[in-house]
């Protein structure tokens, strides 16, 4: 199998990136359409409106309705084809921008993604993660090729909401440790081939520039204000955690996140505040992790205010005849725990799961001590 690696055209960052807006998308084409909900445009929709319009663009307003589902998708690329656009611009946290990269494939025009969030790896990939009118995850679709263009405002970011970018950490601290599984078995990554050493290498940066620089980076937020910790975590977030996932391949933190959306009591979670408690799970499935390792890792999710444990799930006292059904999703045929070096049943996972409990209970004590 070779090796495969993808990327975004461009990945731009800085603060008040969205000034420079009008001539980095004007090089993709003159109509554009924004894809936003009617809070992200209150924020931002002056900054980014006037820079557009200021390059001479023609700019058609559309606004979200809230959830990746393949009707939204269809709605928004329907307006794509009346309206004549040559670029859409999912502005927005995750489920505007995989609406918006949907509906650019569905109708062969380019995308741009502007997250004001960085709270996943979403805006640099080609993936679009569904779901239902219920809000439950229906999985997800790569359209094969990436945003022509990602562009991240960390002035914005630092004015948004600490969960968010708690959740962003989450998401980006699986990625070394999927990554890693995935070439451990020769799994096949994500953009069709087997990871090269540069996804590997940017995985592990990823894992690195959360380690020393999440707590900062984190306090950089609750101040809103824009520091060098919260410029490196946002690209680790955003654009290193992006490559590693995609490049690199997802296992069992990304399979237990994209199953607990099923639960009515983690409906007010954000997608990586799940893979922080999924990320538990794999290191308590691996008899190969560290254990040293894995302390330091939970120390960490417990610092920046991940969830450790079914209590900050929303689930506490969970059965386990409850868990048993995600435990058949992850042990069965298809799984992304099929990425490990080893067989994963039905019962590891709900094993592990009910081990990763326990280890977030005992090391939120031991701490506190």
């Amino acid at each position: 199998m070779n090796k495969v690696f993808i990327a975004p055209g461009r990945y731009v960052q800085g603060r008040n990136a969205l000034s420079e807006a009008g001539v980095l998308v004007g090089a993709l084409g003159k109509r554009v359409m924004t894809l936003w909900d009617a809070q992200v445009k209150a924020i931002v929709g002056e900054t980014l409106l006037a820079s557009l319009q200021g390059a001479g663009l023609t700019v058609e307003d559309v606004l979200f309705n809230g959830d990746s589902t393949k009707a939204e998708a269809a709605r928004v690329a329907q307006l794509i084809q009346e309206r004549k656009v040559d670029v859409i611009m999912g502005v927005g946290g995750g489920k505007t921008l995989d609406t918006a990269k949907a509906a650019a494939a569905a109708t062969g025009v380019k995308v741009v993604t502007c997250p004001t969030v960085a709270s996943n790896d979403s805006p640099t990939s080609s993936f679009t993660v569904w779901y239902d009118e219920q809000g439950n995850c229906n999985g997800f679709e790569s359209w094969g090729t990436n945003p022509d263009l990602v562009l991240v405002d960390t002035q914005v970011i630092a004015q948004a909401p600490v969960r968010t970018f708690v959740a962003g950490m989450g998401d980006a601290l699986s990625t070394w440790l999927e990554a890693d599984a995935c070439s451990k078995k020769r799994s096949p990554n994500l953009a069709g081939g087997t990871a090269t050493m540069a996804a590997k290498a940017l995985a592990h940066l990823c894992y690195d520039i959360l380690m020393e620089h999440g707590l900062e980076a984190k306090r950089s937020v609750e101040k809103k204000i824009v520091t060098p910790a919260l410029e490196k975590v946002v690209e680790a977030n955003v654009l290193l955690s992006g490559l590693g996932f995609e490049s690199g391949g997802c296992a069992t933190a990304h399979m237990i996140a994209n199953c607990l959306p099923s639960y009515p009591e983690c409906h007010g979670l954000m997608h990586g505040h799940e893979v922080g408690f999924g990320i538990i799970t794999q290191l308590c499935l691996d008899d190969d992790m560290p254990v040293a390792l894995a302390h330091r890792i939970v120390d960490f999710e417990i610092s920046i205010g991940l969830p450790v444990t079914f209590a900050d799930l929303g689930l506490p006292g969970v059965t386990r005849e409850r868990l048993a059904r995600i435990g058949e999703i992850c042990g069965g045929p298809g799984s992304l725990c099929e990425n490990h070096p080893f067989p994963v049943t039905p019962d590891d996972i709900v094993d592990a799961m009910i081990a990763a409990d326990a280890l977030g209970e005992e090391r939120k004590r031991l701490l506190k001590s």
